[in-house]
């Protein structure tokens, strides 16, 4: 009888106990097999054991998409420890910070991102070991012993410690668009079960291979990982120079699944698709917001075959909603209903439910809701918080995630995403969704992205903004034209003020998603208006 897993490592390990032959990961033109994959995992386990690691310890992963990231990752939480993936796009005083807040002890690199980030490290006062990957001649100062990825492995002795599924298994650092990053604490039951319902719903299975686009040290990206485990997967690690690069993975792999955030859907879309892709896609998935209509029917169009998943999540609870493909029709603009072990709540600031179509905070309850953000209570207070208790013999309060997105319910159950608490434009009196306003821009059919937001403004409290990109097989748009467009579909308290063109791609934030905090800070820094803190 087959066991199921209630630990990170075991997602893996079951895998190759099912299937030891079976492809876990493509990387580089390497196939990797679960047997071998399980056999690294427990090796890198004793690998902490003789570095004389304890229960919680914090191991860093600062690398590209490559077998030994997988590895370290699931690794870690074998011995009892947690792992942290580092973002590999980050600055040396960016990764600085991230190593500093959370006190890591163990960093697993390459030689030259080690090179680049030695002077920073000088204030990582808990770090006491370097593993790099890929060179030997490599040395630190202030005592931080370095060692050979190679080596340590085949040295590597001990066994690691209990392991139960309410232990730490990973702190996840958000991108930090209003401050600086706040390590999200993830246990072995929050991955496990997200991974569990994720697969659940896109129906993943041993013959799937997935496309892993986005980075690792983003939770829909290391979902890519957990679910092809779950279901004796495979999972190709793909580091993308182009869009182009991620269709021709697609069709070199003949990939099943493929999640990604809406600007490279954007850009996907502009890329022809071979014709055999559309017979094994079988499904595409968005995250990390709103994915525009014209995107979506062009995405059908291109694979008419492929159900389209549109998803909702929060790194505060990995993932909390999905729309039925079967819906995408009738309701394209719904983020769906709670995924599977999973409750959505849409509350009053007094706690109260809203009424249907009414807005209201999302709040998510149950096994995916993680457990604070590390070594910060105060911002842990602001987000989880105590449900009312639903039954008075309940002594201990139920926590859950505010999320602090304003969404509303319909009368059949279907959640609709209006915008971030703090992102939301006043103007006039009226609450606007900068996600509408961007939605009909990218209806026009002559731009390729957008960020759209509010400005201060003497009459009207805030005007509303857009900042545009030209498509590259469309002229550079007018603003005069695209303010006709918006006239057109939006009421006029809604359309923007002001339109200005901008030379292609827009600022991402770390995890790929198109930073409007930082293009509005920087409008209103040239205009004179003061930046948002």
């Amino acid at each position: 009888m087959n066991r199921d897993a209630t630990l990170l490592h075991e997602l893996p390990w079951l895998a190759a106990e099912r299937s030891p032959s079976a492809i876990a990961l493509h990387d580089a033109g390497t196939a990797i097999l679960y047997e071998a994959l399980a056999h690294d995992i427990r090796r890198f386990a004793a690998v902490l054991s003789s570095l004389g690691l304890d229960r919680g310890d914090r191991v860093a992963i600062y690398l590209e998409k490559r077998a030994e990231t997988v590895i370290a990752s699931f690794g870690a939480p074998a011995h009892g420890a947690a792992f942290v993936p580092v973002n590999p796009l980050l600055k040396p005083e960016q990764v600085a910070y991230i190593l500093q807040d959370c006190g890591v002890r163990v960093l697993v690199t390459s030689a030259d991102r080690l090179d680049r980030l030695a002077q920073s490290l000088r204030g990582c006062s808990a770090l006491e070991h370097v593993i790099v990957v890929d060179r030997s001649d490599v040395t630190l100062d202030g005592g931080v012993a370095v060692h050979l990825w190679a080596e340590a492995l085949s040295t590597g002795r001990g066994t690691g410690r209990r392991v139960i599924d309410n232990d730490m298994a990973a702190i996840l650092y958000t991108s930090g668009s209003t401050g600086k990053p706040k390590g999200v604490v993830l246990s072995h039951r929050n991955m496990v079960a997200g991974a569990k319902s994720v697969a659940s719903y896109l129906e993943n299975d041993s013959d799937d291979v997935l496309i892993a686009a986005l980075p690792l040290s983003f939770d829909a990206g290391f979902s890519q990982l957990t679910t092809a485990f779950h279901a004796g997967a495979a999972v190709v690690l793909l580091d993308y120079l182009l869009p182009k690069d991620v269709v021709n993975a697609v069709a070199e792999h003949h990939a099943t699944g493929l999640t990604a955030v809406p600007p490279l859907w954007m850009q996907l879309t502009q890329v022809r698709w071979p014709e055999p892709v559309a017979s094994h896609l079988r499904y595409f998935a968005n995250t990390g917001g709103r994915m525009p209509l014209q995107t979506l029917t062009t995405l059908r169009r291109l694979l008419p075959r492929a159900k389209p998943f549109l998803m909702y999540g929060l790194t505060e609870a990995f993932r909390a909603t999905y729309l039925p493909p079967e819906e995408a029709d009738r309701r394209p603009d719904s983020i769906g209903k709670a995924i599977p072990n999973s409750e959505i709540l849409v509350l009053r600031p007094d706690g109260s439910e809203c009424d249907v179509d009414e807005p209201g905070e999302l709040v998510q309850r149950g096994a995916l809701v993680a457990q604070g953000y590390w070594n910060d209570p105060e911002k842990t207070a602001e987000r989880f918080r105590p449900l009312p208790r639903r039954d008075p013999g309940l002594v201990l309060a139920e926590i859950a995630v505010f999320s602090g997105d304003t969404v509303r319910r319909d009368a059949e159950g279907y959640l609709y995403f209006i915008g971030r608490q703090d992102e939301m434009i006043k103007s006039s009196g009226y609450r606007i969704s900068p996600t509408e306003v961007e939605e009909v821009l990218h209806a026009s059919g002559v731009i390729a992205e957008c960020a759209a937001f509010g400005v201060p403004h003497p009459a009207l409290g805030e005007a509303v903004v857009a900042i545009v990109t030209a498509r590259e097989d469309h002229d550079a748009p007018d603003s005069s034209f695209l303010q006709t467009v918006c006239r057109e579909k939006l009421p006029a308290y809604m359309v923007p003020h002001a339109i200005e063109l901008r030379a292609a791609p827009l600022p991402r934030n770390a995890n790929g998603k198109i930073d409007r905090k930082s293009i509005a800070n920087e409008y209103r820094t040239a205009s004179g208006r003061p930046a948002t803190p």
